[in-house]
């Protein structure tokens, strides 16, 4: 059986994404077409469904974490470097209201609960969603890959032996 780590995480991602635009507790708020994703960003994200590709990137995030993850890890994970033209660039964090909804949302769904181990307080990764991964990524492994592109390689015809 295929884990999270043995297939491309972009993949991964987009298919767990159209698995959770399927749930009920996962719908994306209205105000999510006009919301830039970060002070750094210059426009509002091109994808139509970016909320769910963001959800499904937190809940393997979680997935990978060696502990509970809060709001203001995951904003510095999701943060870019702003172009401020002649100056040099600055790193800003994402938005938190765009993090905090998604995790609320994945808590309602059960693929994430919160946990307190030692000082650290935030989420982990629930059996549940662990399972939504798993699955994801061995039907992603069980499909045959590509054909690899470029010329076939022909195969030289055996010489036949001479006789002395």
């Amino acid at each position: 059986m295929a884990t999270v780590y043995d297939v491309e995480a972009q993949k991964l991602i987009e298919q767990v994404a159209k698995e959770l635009s399927n749930k009920d507790n996962l719908k994306a708020p209205d105000w999510s077409r006009f919301v830039k994703t970060g002070p750094s960003k210059d426009r509002v994200p091109l994808d139509a469904d970016w909320w769910y590709v963001r959800s499904a990137a937190v809940l393997r995030t979680m997935y990978k974490a060696n502990g509970p993850l809060g709001v203001q890890k995951l904003r510095i994970k999701y943060g870019s470097k702003k172009n401020r033209g002649h100056k040099p660039e600055k790193f800003y964090k994402s938005s938190g209201k765009i993090i905090r909804t998604i995790l609320q949302s994945l808590e309602k769904e059960g693929l994430i609960q919160k946990a307190d181990i030692g000082v650290h307080k935030g989420r982990v990764i629930s059996g549940k969603g662990k399972s939504l991964l798993d699955k994801s990524a061995s039907a992603l492994a069980g499909k045959p890959a590509k054909k690899p592109v470029g010329k076939p390689v022909k195969k030289q015809a055996e010489k036949p032996a001479k006789n002395e």
